[in-house]
């Protein structure tokens, strides 16, 4: 869920630049998969040092980042460790197409969590974007993919992946609710807190070290300050003025680019009920997108 920014006087210049730095902000989020895959290092190893260093570049690159946490912050920041952790294991351990659109179901429980815990009664649309998510999800989990070099368990990694759905559901709900409690950089604070904990939750797996090699530390780095820090530099500026609803859909640039970089170098391809699934899911969330554009803003 984004912050609607309707609101916000619209200059043409800087909206254009704005859409661009969205862009790039999903581009370079769509990078993840391949180079978690391409680092010879475990899951739980992986996401402890690229977490480490996408909290280094957070606290640097964004001075808002580094104020005001407080126990409403952790809370969200527990549930983003959760899923910073869950989708790097998942990428490690099934097909980066099957981790980024099974996490993109987080509207499944967004649906529920937001009547629970928020109070906001979800509209028709909202469930009729449940049918399509639900059946998209079902084909991840029909066939039998067999375990290839990049997906030693495909079968565990859906699973991981759905966790990682779960737990995203709780952040985005968890942004509505911060922003709900007047925390103008709660979402950005909470994802530099929830790195924080990810690195500290994944220490005690990470020794001893692989002999790992120059290409892999880069790629921890590059994971770390421009995958996750920059992306997030990108994002928080073209936020404040992209409308929401174009700014979902430029975001869907992540999950269409994701399975690509894999494909190009670890020629790495899901099943056809995966493409299938992916395919469903992609199209829904794009579907309600546009919907949404043709309402009035409920925020």
């Amino acid at each position: 869920m984004i912050a609607d920014n309707s609101d916000v006087p619209m200059n043409p210049n800087r909206l254009a630049i704005s859409r661009r730095k969205l862009l790039a902000t999903a581009a370079l989020f769509s990078t993840g998969g391949v180079g978690i895959k391409s680092v010879h290092m475990s899951g739980p190893q992986v996401a402890c040092l690229r977490s480490a260093f996408a909290t280094a570049a957070l606290l640097l690159l964004i001075p808002a980042a580094r104020r005001n946490w407080n126990l409403r912050i952790f809370l969200v920041a527990m549930a983003y460790s959760v899923t910073l952790a869950s989708f790097v294991v998942a990428n490690k351990l099934t097909t980066s197409a099957n981790a980024i659109f099974i996490q993109d179901t987080a509207p499944i429980f967004i649906v529920f969590l937001s009547a629970v815990l928020l109070r906001e009664r979800p509209s028709r649309a909202d469930f009729l974007l449940m049918i399509p998510l639900a059946i998209g999800l079902a084909l991840f989990f029909a066939g039998d993919e067999r375990a290839v070099e990049t997906a030693s368990n495909p079968a565990l990694g859906n699973l991981v992946a759905c966790a990682a759905a779960v737990s995203w559901s709780f952040v985005i709900v968890g942004f509505r609710w911060l922003a709900r409690g007047s925390h103008q950089d709660g979402a950005l604070q909470a994802a530099t807190l929830g790195n924080l904990l990810a690195c500290i939750f994944c220490l005690p797996f990470v020794f001893p070290l692989p002999a790992a090699r120059i290409t892999d530390w880069v790629l921890l780095v590059y994971l770390g300050v421009f995958q996750i820090g920059l992306a997030y530099v990108l994002m928080t500026d073209a936020m404040k003025y992209v409308p929401a609803i174009e700014a979902s859909l430029l975001l869907l640039l992540e999950p269409v680019l994701n399975p690509i970089w894999t494909w190009l170098v670890w020629h790495e391809r899901p099943s056809n009920l995966a493409l299938t699934g992916g395919a469903l899911i992609l199209g829904a969330t794009l579907v309600k997108a546009w919907w949404g554009s043709r309402l009035p803003s409920q925020l």
